[in-house]
């Protein structure tokens, strides 16, 4: 994760399409702009894991499998690069 320290009114640019500019700081929330081509969707994380989640629902896919499945490459992830006796998977 790139972490980016900006103040008001400063931006960062993503891939020469996405502009997004500090517009306020209030507290504990910051107020961004966000400029990017119309053909691109910008969400709050909320809400596409929302989408995502109606999106398999509507599928008929078995939202707890793929929980299950989730949490699975995850701890798989966690473990990389540890030793493996033979014969483990």
């Amino acid at each position: 994760m790139l972490v980016l320290t900006r103040k008001k009114g400063q931006s960062i640019v993503i891939a020469e399409k996405i502009k997004i500019t500090v517009l306020d700081m209030k507290g504990d929330q910051v107020r961004l702009g966000i400029e990017a081509p119309q053909e691109l969707s910008v969400y709050r994380e909320e809400i596409y894991e929302q989408i995502l989640s109606e999106n398999i629902v509507a599928r008929g896919i078995d939202v707890k499998a793929l929980e299950a499945l989730q949490q699975l490459l995850e701890n798989n992830k966690d473990n990389e690069g540890e030793e493996q006796t033979p014969g483990e998977h």
